[in-house]
């Protein structure tokens, strides 16, 4: 099954290796579901990490990566039009920073594995990690 991750799983599931994020990753490891990123992700993804406020060492940071890319799907996703986002803008990311997530998820025919479904259009794809875990986990 194709999944993309936003970046905020990425980093809860490095902070706790108990979390609903960190077990959806480790299936991940086990080749159970197979992430799905483009080049905007993947750029977000190394930003996100190295961010000093998280303080993850470059090796934690790197194998979580090098997972992603080798088991992974890289893609360049259409661009959808009219889509609309109620997070507009970030000062670290730009205008619709979630979209580059959502546009990668229709294009690989993913579910869209998000912390908060807030930032996202109401789509059957996009779905919370608590969500996720309980269907595919519990």
């Amino acid at each position: 099954m194709n999944i993309v991750l936003d970046n905020n799983v990425l980093i809860s599931a490095l902070w706790s290796d108990n979390s609903k994020p960190a077990v959806i990753i480790n299936a991940v490891l086990s080749r159970n579901f197979t992430v799905c990123y483009d080049y905007r992700i993947l750029n977000e993804y190394y930003h996100i990490l190295r961010h000093p406020k998280f303080a993850f060492t470059e090796w934690e940071i790197q194998s979580l990566l090098s997972a992603i890319t080798t088991n992974g799907i890289s893609v360049v996703a259409d661009y959808l039009p009219n889509i609309p986002f109620t997070n507009e803008s970030s000062k670290n990311f730009g205008k619709n920073f979630c979209k580059k997530f959502y546009e990668v998820a229709k294009f690989c025919n993913a579910i869209l594995i998000t912390e908060s479904k807030k930032d996202f259009p109401q789509d059957s794809c996009v779905i919370t990690v608590a969500d996720f875990h309980k269907k595919y986990f519990d």
